[in-house]
């Protein structure tokens, strides 16, 4: 993906929180730009890019929208307090003040990939507990190093958020085999398209997206080892969560782990949903709303995040290495690859087949039968007669063989 260096886009979470922090709706913004509301959605996804004129209109109104909000901005005595963006549901937002103070020993069991540049708050906890450590990360890395290779980038960005990532892919799954198997996709895909992850904002954050989209996907059901249900977790109370917590709809599940179990804000967690900061705020009410109907003691959010931390750091899930996953993702590639060019080779035979063997010139189809009238009926052979059957007797009687049946004596 190239983009113009005049006209620089931030990234697609970026966009979308510009756009909902100047109140606008998809609609408006549409408008603005002359596009349609669903090529604003395929911006704000991430799953296309505006070209041409669209580009630079769409540019220059996100600059406009980034400069309407840093007038906006608030003193930083007024930002510690992290104040999301205005929701119809007050109860998310209402104790993120209390999300901070949580215990530092539970913090990186789950929150070591949900670091990004754009979380960096006053109010946040410290780097080894809010897991935005700067060395260990590619791009701060790549900052300090300029001479950092890209697998050496590759392999600190996997040592710091895989094995967090692992434990919040068993928390969505429940299954031990499907959360690693979930990572080792998620950054196979990014070594595939790691140009593009490199330059994102919070790669983690990029990967974090990926395996959650692995993990969730429904076609799991159908294979044939994902059928049997594996071993629960020993401790009662630790069953019951997870338990609690598979019951819930997929969107709802992850809403509630980004949000409490992560400790991403509303709108970043709305984002990463692909849903609105609305209806992100009513599916993580309704979530906790369900877990406290069977464990009352959740209906706390500290208490919440704590017991979601004990549950993912009870399992011992270990990630594969990140040489493996180099590999596998190479490896991966170069069989696509072949995959498309032997199916481009047997397209060209077969359409070269076709060429040779089809009729250079024009052949007119058989016409249909038609039905010929005015033509006599067959007449069929009626009784013999005296001189017939003597004839008959006379001719069975002679040699039927021989010169005598070739020169006919004279009678």
């Amino acid at each position: 993906m190239t983009r113009n260096p005049a006209t620089p886009l931030p990234p697609p979470k970026a966009r979308r929180r510009l756009r909902e922090n100047a109140a606008l709706t998809r609609d408006q913004l549409a408008a603005r730009v002359g596009v349609t509301r669903a090529a604003v959605r395929e911006w704000e996804s991430g799953r296309s890019t505006p070209r041409g004129r669209k580009r630079e209109a769409y540019a220059r109104l996100l600059n406009t929208l980034a400069d309407e909000a840093a007038a906006r901005r608030p003193e930083p005595e007024a930002v510690s307090g992290r104040k999301e963006a205005p929701t119809p549901a007050p109860d998310p937002t209402a104790d993120q003040g209390a999300r901070h103070d949580r215990t530092p020993a539970s913090v990186p069991v789950l929150v070591a990939v949900g670091a990004g540049p754009e979380r960096t708050a006053p109010d946040r906890a410290p780097a080894p507990a809010g897991g935005a450590a700067p060395p260990a990360g590619p791009v701060a890395a790549a900052g300090e190093h300029p001479a950092l290779t890209p697998a050496q980038a590759f392999d600190a960005l996997y040592e710091f958020a895989a094995p967090a990532l692992v434990r919040q892919a068993y928390l969505l799954t429940g299954r031990r085999e499907l959360a690693r198997e979930s990572v080792e996709r998620a950054f196979q895909l990014a070594w595939e398209h790691w140009p593009e992850v490199a330059r994102d904002r919070d790669p983690a954050g990029w990967v974090r997206a990926a395996a959650y989209e692995y993990a969730l996907s429904p076609w799991h059901r159908f294979r044939p080892r994902h059928r049997q249900p594996e071993p629960p977790p020993a401790d009662p109370a630790d069953r019951t969560l997870l338990n609690a917590l598979l019951r819930l709809p997929a969107p709802h599940r992850r809403t509630l782990l980004l949000y409490d179990g992560v400790g991403l804000g509303l709108p970043e967690t709305a984002a990463e949903t692909e849903a609105s900061t609305p209806a992100a705020a009513n599916r993580l009410l309704h979530a906790r709303e369900a877990l406290a109907g069977q464990v009352p003691e959740l209906a706390d959010p500290q208490v919440l995040h704590r017991r979601l931390a004990e549950l993912a750091s009870v399992e011992r899930l270990r990630a594969s290495g990140t040489a493996e996953v180099r590999t596998g993702s190479e490896r991966r590639a170069r069989f696509w690859t072949r995959a498309a060019i032997a199916f481009t080779v047997a397209l060209i035979g077969a359409t070269a087949l076709t060429l040779r063997t089809a009729p250079t010139r024009y052949e007119p189809p058989v016409p249909p039968g038609e039905t010929v009238r005015g033509v006599p009926p067959r007449v069929a052979q009626g009784p013999l007669s005296d001189e017939e059957r003597e004839l008959r007797e006379k001719l069975r009687d002679q040699v039927q063989d021989g010169p005598q049946r070739l020169v006919p004596e004279p009678g």
